[in-house]
């Protein structure tokens, strides 16, 4: 069957957004929108919407994509849809949790993780229990996002998705860190990094390196911290990463630092 002309754009929109050129997929999801509008075809309609919703999110338009996910819930609930209503309210919560609205976001995601419990979704429960730990990490409560990234991890690993493992205990290690728990920090910050190697994840690695970097300089070993830094700063250049010139103050610091340490420590 060939692709609606609907989803045709669609598909010219998602080409787009893969590139990060938004402004592009913006207007070719605004076209296929306007053909669902007069369509009879309530899933495509869904589809459009949150494309819609996803573009307004990731570029900041937060209240106009809670509008185009609202819309596409409605009609999930008319349809039916568990599934979907369980990922739509997911969506929900993560533009409030990029707003800092912490208890709206928990709300919304402890309603889809009741949806995805009665549907046995591990996948999506994987990932969900990495949003509600977060959310608890930021209101200070360190052991019940302990608790959450533990669910986490144990079905990450049922389901041999060991990015979803490393990523774990990446937030692991910045929960214990916030304690300033910091062999504990250290040791889960160590466990990621090493998966994401065998992984051969270069933006994991880098991602690792920078938390363990911060534990590092906590501990006082700066020129552990200095040469995992050394890494970043070299990924963020490869990869065009955004903070490349923050990463070069801190590295900056640290050696200004060291040098000092040094010169305090060595004989006149």
């Amino acid at each position: 069957m060939r692709p609606s002309t609907s989803g045709r754009l669609n598909q010219i929109g998602n080409d787009h957004f893969g590139r990060g050129q938004y402004a592009e997929a913006f207007s070719y999801y605004q076209k296929a929108l306007s053909y669902d509008r007069n369509s009879l075809d309530p899933r495509q309609l869904i589809t459009t919407l949150g494309n819609l919703g996803n573009i307004c999110g990731v570029s900041g338009q937060r209240e106009q994509a809670d509008r185009y996910y609202r819309e596409v819930l409605e009609l999930q609930k008319r349809l039916g849809d568990e599934g979907g209503i369980g990922a739509t309210l997911v969506n929900l919560g993560n533009l409030r949790a990029d707003a800092g609205e912490w208890d709206r976001a928990r709300a919304y995601y402890l309603e889809a993780r009741d949806i995805l419990d009665r549907l046995n979704d591990d996948k999506s429960l994987a990932v969900l229990h990495l949003d509600l730990g977060l959310v608890a990490r930021e209101i200070g409560a360190f052991d019940e996002a302990l608790c959450e990234y533990q669910h986490s991890l144990k079905l990450m690993s049922r389901l041999g998705n060991q990015a979803g493992v490393a990523d774990t205990y990446r937030m692991m290690a910045r929960t214990y860190a916030t304690r300033q728990m910091w062999e504990e920090a250290a040791s889960c910050a160590q466990t990621s990094l090493e998966i994401a190697r065998r992984l051969r994840d270069d933006l994991r690695i880098a991602g690792t390196m920078y938390v363990l970097a911060g534990i590092r300089e906590e501990q006082g070993r700066t020129d552990e911290a200095i040469k995992l830094l050394e890494r970043v700063v070299e990924f963020d250049r490869q990869y065009q990463l955004p903070k490349l010139q923050e990463n070069t103050d801190w590295l900056s610091s640290l050696r200004e630092q060291h040098a000092r340490e040094k010169g305090e420590t060595d004989p006149a």
